[in-house]
């Protein structure tokens, strides 16, 4: 699976736009577009709970 299979459409763009600057992206920046930051879910007794 390619890397551009995983990407939604708007992280697509900010990775482009950022390629086009030609511009070195930071670890962080790099979390932020892979989406590692983002809040987890599991379910527990039938709700969806965020996972600490």
């Amino acid at each position: 699976m390619k890397l551009r299979d995983l990407l939604s459409v708007y992280d697509k763009k900010k990775f482009y736009a950022s390629a086009v600057k030609n511009e070195k992206l930071s670890r962080k920046e790099w979390e932020e577009i892979m989406g590692t930051t983002r809040d987890t879910y599991r379910r527990v007794g039938g709700r969806l709970r965020r996972r600490k």
